[in-house]
This record gives C-alpha cells, structure tokens and sequence, in this order.
C-alpha cells in the first residue's frame, strides 16, 4: 500500500488521503459534489447547458458555464463561441458539454468537437471526476479506466467509469447519474446545481489500465492527453 497523496476538504478541513492498494487500485474516501458535464441528451436525458431561450429542463444553470469572452464549460468553436445543437442532434438550441474522456463512433474514427457523442453523459452514466494527482500519479492509465463508488451509509454500490478530470484542490465530484445510484441527493431544478454528501461519506475505487464497461458499453483507456 502507498499513500498517493492528501487533498484538504474544503467544508470540514480534513485530510483526505488517496491510497494505491497493493492490488494497483486506488482508494479515496470523500464527499460527494455533483458534476452534469457531457450530458448532451445522448440517451434522452436533458443537456447540461443552454441559452436562456431554450426553455427546456437543464442539469446545471448556465452561469456555471461561464459567459461571453470566458466559456469555460462549453465546448466553443475557434471565435470562443459555443456550440450549439443542431436540428439532427439529440437536444437543438442546446450547448454541447464537455468531459476528459473523448469516445469515438462505432468505427473507432476520432469525432469533431462539436458533436454531442463526443462526450460521456452525466445524465445517464455514472462516472467520476478525479483530480490530476490520481491521474498523475499511478503508472496505469486512468481515464476511462473502471471503478466503484458506495455510499458507506446506505451500503449501495454502483460501477462507473472515470470520465473526467477535476481540479487538483477537490476530491469527490461524480455524475448526476452516479448520484442517483447510490441515493446520494441532487440538486432541484438542475440536478447537478446542488445536492451531493459531505467528507467522508462516500468510498471511492478505482482500477487504472482496466477499462469500464458500464451499460454494455465497453469506455476506452485514454493516456494523458489523448483522445
């Protein structure tokens, strides 16, 4: 076993330790904050971000997105405009959102930035969001990569994949649709503004150069900086 390395919570100030187990997974225990990002309504679950004109059900409010001349959790074109849906994509008139991991089409071939598929979808898959000493700090590859998040309270478990980067201060970020499979709250009107647990009531595993295959879909491993 080898201690990886310690991040403060930022509510209650205690130390959190990230553990590499002698099996290669690494464990962490956390609380939860809630992510909505990479839902685009890929499987029919209401999109992350929109304008203000789109009138329909959001995961997250846009102000969390940024705004004109500082976008940061949209996907925006070479002006730093964002992408909107199209009439032939799951959500028209909504923003596409982003996660780490990048998945390709049913060929293996790369898609454009624009396309909603690009991305994993915070509505419907459960993942987590790990900070860049995790991904940093083990010799396996970790986007991607399986893992198993259980609300120590309740006992649930749900397996996931590890879909997104985080910053390196906070520990404990997962999907809405991770959330809600282990009985973890969200938020009201948007269910990624809100809700999650507090430190350290949620146990995290993660298995790096292992790929997760959550809903019969096999995620692929992708190194630093890929995809």
């Amino acid at each position: 076993m080898r201690r990886i390395g310690t991040i403060k919570d930022k509510e209650t100030g205690r130390a959190l330790d990230i553990v590499e187990e002698d099996d290669g997974s690494v464990t962490f225990a956390a609380g939860a904050t809630l992510d909505g990002d990479g839902a685009n309504g890929q499987f029919g679950g209401p999109p992350c971000y929109a304008p203000s004109s789109y009138g329909k059900p959001t995961l997250d409010v846009i102000g969390n997105a940024g705004g004109p001349g500082n976008w940061f959790g949209v996907v925006t074109d070479g002006s730093g405009d964002p992408f909107v849906q199209g009439k032939d994509d799951p959500c028209p008139g909504a923003f596409v959102s982003a996660t780490s991991l990048k998945l390709r089409d049913k060929d293996g071939h790369r898609l454009p930035d624009s396309s909603p598929y690009k991305y994993v979808d915070s509505a419907t898959v459960p993942y987590i969001v790990v900070p860049p000493m995790i991904i940093k700090g083990v010799a396996g590859i970790v986007m991607g990569c399986r893992c198993l998040v259980t609300n120590t309270r309740t006992g649930k478990t749900v397996e996931g994949v590890v879909a997104d980067a985080g910053p390196r201060n906070h520990l404990g970020e997962l999907s809405v649709a991770c959330a809600k499979a282990i009985g973890i709250p969200t938020g009201g009107a948007h269910q990624a503004n809100g809700g999650g647990a507090s430190a350290p009531r949620i146990k995290y595993q993660l298995f790096p150069d292992v790929a997760a295959v959550v809903n019969g879909v096999t995620y692929p491993l992708q190194p630093s900086g890929g995809g």
